[in-house]
């Protein structure tokens, strides 16, 4: 029979283990991540110092007529300079395009005519060659930090991955193409696995869902090699594949110049 004394250690020692127990709940409570945390590593992500990569855009209409381009693309400062010429198909090759300020300048070259066409400012909202990713999708910047508000929704399973959910609300007056977005943000990556655009006047109106796939360590950096944006309203999707990918390499300021769209 115990004495107690012993009753004493044995309930001291259950006490001590549920403080023990709890003071780790409360550090890992602590340690949690908010939503403007997340967004800014996925930022720190997508936006590379500099990119070089070989491209390939496949764009299937509603009525699964298909169309495929191959560019190369070069991307600097973050994402604050790219250009993009095309290689394929033949009466697409050497047309370029020129973003400067994360797009917010755009540039457009056809060798046709040799002559080089500046877009509308409003213009990074229109469609990329007519497919379902508009300019302000393709051009990397500190949108999502500086455009649009994030509050952390949980964390949910999505496409096999386990992820934070995230719902960005766009700031009030800023130009965007969209109201809000809801992004899956893949937990030990911090890859936006998924991205739902909602329209930029009915906030409950989905317009486009973007998913990745194929996930790769490319020099040290996680990368998606595949994304397919699917377009909700008109019932067509475009494919991006990464054919070639490198991080971390010299890229002159001349290449992101007028003068050079013209160069072949």
């Amino acid at each position: 029979m115990k004495t107690k004394d012993e009753y004493f250690k044995i309930i001291l020692i259950l006490v001590t283990l549920f403080l023990l127990i709890f003071s780790a709940s409360v550090a890992s409570l602590g340690q949690e991540l908010t939503g403007e945390e997340i967004i800014n590593k996925v930022n720190e992500l997508m936006n590379q110092d500099t990119v070089r990569a070989k491209i390939k855009m496949t764009i299937v209409t509603s009525s699964d007529n298909e169309r495929v381009f191959i560019y190369d693309s070069y991307s600097k400062n973050k994402g604050e300079k790219n250009l993009l010429r095309y290689i394929e198909p033949k009466r697409a090759k050497g047309q370029a395009i020129l973003m400067l300020n994360y797009a917010d300048d755009i540039w457009m070259y056809f060798p046709r005519t040799k002559r080089i066409r500046k877009l509308a400012t409003n213009s990074k909202s229109q469609k990329m060659e007519g497919s379902d990713f508009s300019y302000e999708d393709t051009g990397a910047s500190d949108a999502f930090i500086e455009d649009f508000s994030s509050k952390k929704l949980g964390t949910e399973k999505k496409e096999g991955y386990d992820c934070y959910k995230i719902e960005m609300l766009k700031k009030e007056g800023i130009e965007s193409g969209y109201s809000r977005l809801i992004m899956w943000i893949i937990k030990d990556s911090f890859i936006p696995i998924t991205i739902d655009y909602y329209d930029v006047e009915n906030p409950e109106l989905l317009l486009k869902t973007l998913i990745q796939y194929d996930i790769k360590n490319i020099d040290g950096i996680p990368t998606a090699t595949k994304m397919i944006m699917y377009n909700k309203l008109e019932d067509s999707q475009t494919s991006i594949e990464m054919l070639e990918i490198k991080y971390d390499i010299e890229l002159d300021d001349s290449l992101f110049t007028e003068r050079y769209l013209k160069k072949r």
